[in-house]
């Protein structure tokens, strides 16, 4: 997976006072987790652009001033409900040998017969999905087959397994689906009105020659 490095400092003061004067800096206060101590740090605030705006999944390296760099994943992350501005990161410190849990994108992959042939629509439930992994089986993406998808068809998490990673969703999640689409069935619907007129048409026309 790929990793995107942030820069930090470490914070000597974590009260309220020092936390206002890092946010006013354009900075945001940011915690470690998963080590023997909560490490506290800050960092630049545009330097979390390419790693919250984005559908991508990544790692991150933080690099502390001194040359120190630890591998970690997103964990949390607040914003201001007005301006959007980023309040507060958690990261989760990595180690080689611990499973970690991370949402991971799926990408859609082929043509489904249910939407080119049948013209049904093709409904995404799941954009992420939540995996547990080792660092090193962590994937950057989950490709979801949509190639044998008719109309009415169904693609659940069992059908993406993998030895790797294990998928923390019961395995009948619907990942996406294809439904008839509105345009079609009111061309059902009116193909049934006809059908219909045109039987009672011939059963009126049967009564009228028997009398």
């Amino acid at each position: 997976m790929k990793s995107i490095t942030i820069k930090g400092s470490k914070r000597e003061s974590v009260g309220k006072v020092a936390t206002k004067a890092l946010r006013n800096a354009d900075k945001v206060p940011c915690v470690l987790y998963g080590g023997d101590n909560p490490l506290h740090f800050s960092a630049n605030e545009l330097d979390f652009s390419k790693l919250v705006y984005t559908p991508n999944a990544h790692t991150v390296v933080i690099e502390l001033d001194g040359g120190e760099k630890i591998n970690a994943i997103l964990q949390d992350i607040q914003f201001h409900p007005v301006s959007d501005k980023i309040l507060h990161v958690d990261f989760y410190q990595l180690f080689d040998d611990k499973a970690v849990t991370m949402e991971i994108p799926v990408v859609f992959e082929g043509s489904a017969p249910g939407v080119l042939i049948s013209g049904g629509n093709l409904v995404v439930n799941k954009r992420k999905l939540k995996v547990r992994a080792v660092p090193a089986n962590l994937p950057d993406f989950i490709t979801a087959d949509i190639s044998e998808l008719e109309l009415g068809n169904k693609l659940l998490t069992a059908s993406l397994k993998k030895d790797d990673f294990t998928i923390l969703h019961p395995d009948n999640t619907v990942v996406c689906k294809v439904r008839t689409s509105r345009a079609s069935m009111s061309i059902e619907e009116e193909d049934v009105a006809e059908t219909t007129e045109t039987a009672e048409g011939e059963e009126a026309q049967s009564e009228t020659a028997s009398e």
